[in-house]
């Protein structure tokens, strides 16, 4: 019978390691994410300034929470969040954008940027199911929710 090694709050610590990893992907994806939002809320201009430049800020400061909230949870899991800016260029499944400052190419990056979170949130929660994550499991449950909603808005926003 084969022995699992636990981590401190009794989770496989192979899982626990490639969780984290995940995590670290999510992490790295979400502060480019920030990032590319900040920039937007900066630099957008037209018609729609007043009311992107608003929503830009909401959708940065819900997802500073959250970048906290991820790199938190590899902690918890006994693994290292991931901190520079190199590392989080090269781990990100998000590129930075650059140079956006007209609505629908702003509100199309940004509803990129939420289905290329989406996909990695889903794969985490796969995997957190499937080991009996529940802390795992329900933050990517909460930010799909949240991220599901703010991707509804900007298709509608482009009228699709």
């Amino acid at each position: 019978m084969e022995t699992k090694q636990l981590n401190p709050i009794g989770l496989d610590s192979a899982y626990s390691s490639k969780v984290s990893e995940k995590l670290n992907q999510l992490l790295s994806s979400s502060s480019v994410y920030y990032q590319n939002l900040r920039g937007l809320h900066w630099n957008i201009s037209g018609p729609a300034f007043f009311q992107l430049h608003a929503q830009f800020e909401l959708l940065y400061t819900r997802t500073a929470v959250s970048v906290d909230d991820i790199a938190e949870r590899i902690l918890t899991l006994n693994g290292k969040p991931l901190h520079t800016l190199e590392d989080l260029l090269s781990n990100s499944r998000i590129a930075s954008s650059k140079n956006v400052a007209g609505d629908k190419e702003a509100v199309k990056v940004v509803s990129d940027n939420i289905s290329t979170l989406l996909i990695l949130e889903r794969e985490i929660l796969a995997m957190a199911s499937e080991q009996n994550d529940d802390g795992t499991a329900d933050l990517m449950t909460r930010l799909i929710n949240e991220q599901e909603k703010d991707h509804w808005m900007m298709r509608a926003y482009l009228g699709n």
